[in-house]
């Protein structure tokens, strides 16, 4: 799914430069689930933001796309620091899923519209539309939900509908930037058992940036970020697959 490498980003501010990402290598396989911890300010948004093509690096490649991946020879894929902006928007809008902490809910639209919203750009009719949006919606538990508005819904109602407007257009991958940061502790519990049973019926790719380590251990791998670098703590893949798990 995603290969990166050397990736580097670097920021004026003032007279010094900062470096966001210092040479990130990351095999990304189709399916994973990836989270990653680190102290705030030390690149984990902006990698993200590398993976979503919402910024590009200043060295290095990000290549995306079928077979890109572990063991996968030479597929092809698509170097998502070299597209053209208006490739890049595209690949966003047919391919990759974003979860954001604060929802990102358009408050004057139902939670059904909201979801819709994502499908515009795919140039699917309007009956098409509503009829994958409302799909969307009994998959995250909210079908008698469809007709409220954003403040008539709790916040683990909003991530809901979020999780819906990211899905409902069958992404490849699933970026998702600290989901559960304004849930309880319960709200949070049961929206990542939600996501964890859409990536496995979907098999989704998940890449999620979070401050919670329970969160975090739900994910295959476990990756920490510290001062741009990034390092893997744990694989639990080899153990499913009966394997003794290595740690990088």
């Amino acid at each position: 799914m995603y290969k990166l490498t050397g990736v580097t980003k670097q920021y004026q501010k003032g007279r010094g430069i900062v470096a966001a990402l210092q040479g990130v290598d990351l095999v990304i396989d189709d399916g994973e689930w990836l989270a990653i911890q680190g102290p705030t300010g030390h690149g984990k948004t902006t990698l993200l933001q590398m993976l979503g093509g919402l910024d590009r690096p200043t060295a290095g490649s990000v290549m995306f796309g079928a077979g890109v991946g572990k063991g996968s020879g030479d597929a092809v894929g698509e170097d998502l620091a070299r597209l053209r902006e208006s490739q890049v928007t595209k690949v966003r809008a047919e391919s990759i899923g974003f979860i954001f902490q604060t929802f990102n809910l358009v408050p004057t639209l139902s939670a059904q519209e909201n979801v819709e919203t994502a499908l515009v750009p795919l140039h699917i009719s309007a009956a098409a539309r509503r009829d994958r949006a409302a799909a969307a919606l009994a998959d995250v538990g909210l079908s008698d939900r469809a007709r409220h508005l954003p403040s008539e819904l709790s916040g683990g109602q909003q991530q809901r509908v979020a999780i819906a407007r990211a899905l409902v257009k069958q992404p490849m991958v699933l970026l998702a930037d600290e989901p559960t940061g304004n849930l309880d502790e319960d709200t949070r519990d049961d929206l990542i058992g939600l996501l964890e049973k859409l990536w496995r019926d979907q098999q989704l790719t998940v890449v999620l940036v979070t401050h919670d380590s329970t969160v975090a251990r739900r994910a295959q791998r476990l990756g920490v970020m510290r001062h741009g670098k990034l390092s893997i703590k744990q694989d639990t893949r080899a153990q499913a697959a009966g394997k003794p798990s290595v740690s990088g």
